[in-house]
């Protein structure tokens, strides 16, 4: 397994690029930006996307998915909860202040235990609503890719349309129940693992 992160857009999303090595099969999750610096790797790394996967619609995690679909004929995921909040995520980027390209129609819907392939890679789809309602994360392969769920240290907010506090503590247990090893890719800032958040994250005296 190979991954890339691609830092982008004014928030400073992760966007990662993951892939067989043997293959060459990949997977885009989180595309919030800056589209052509994903496409370059692409490119050069000479990769088959099959899937652009949003872990959720925000727009500083979906601003890059059209031009990637245009590039690639990679099938877009998301889950049927975030049908809203993906349909309205240009709406949400001008009120930002950011233009952004309104988003093509998701392939597939997502939802609990969905397995996704990418070559000989295989990721489990958790369903880890709170910061938006069709919030999802991709465990495998010993990852947990956790979009703004979980960070280094923290979680994501509730304060937007759709957040909701009580569904993020359940989201966050079920994270914290993988094994303490699994790396934590989360959708800004740095990695972690399991076992550190158990310990350090603020979080875990909020439950």
């Amino acid at each position: 397994m190979k991954i890339f992160r691609v830092v982008v857009g004014p928030l400073q999303s992760n966007c990662y690029i993951v892939y067989d090595g043997n293959s060459l099969d990949a997977a885009v999750i989180d595309p919030g930006g800056e589209p052509l610096r994903i496409i370059d790797i692409i490119e050069q790394k000479k990769l088959c996307v099959h899937y652009i996967v949003c872990t959720h619609a925000h727009f500083d995690h979906v601003g890059g998915v059209a031009m990637i679909k245009e590039r690639t004929g990679a099938s877009i995921i998301i889950h049927k909860d975030d049908r809203e909040p993906y349909a309205g995520a240009a709406d949400q980027a001008a009120f930002w202040g950011i233009e952004m390209t309104r988003q093509p129609e998701p392939d597939i819907f997502v939802s609990e235990g969905d397995e996704l392939p990418v070559g000989s890679l295989r990721f489990r789809v958790l369903s880890t609503p709170g910061h938006s309602p069709g919030s999802i994360c991709l465990y495998g392969e010993g990852i947990v890719l956790t979009g703004d769920t979980v960070f280094e240290g923290s979680v994501g907010r509730t304060d937007f349309p759709g957040g909701n506090l009580e569904e993020l503590k359940k989201s966050f247990v079920k994270i914290m129940a993988l094994p303490p090893e699994t790396k934590i890719l989360p959708g800004h800032g740095e990695s972690s693992t399991v076992k550190n958040e158990r310990e350090s994250n603020f979080f875990v005296q909020e439950l």
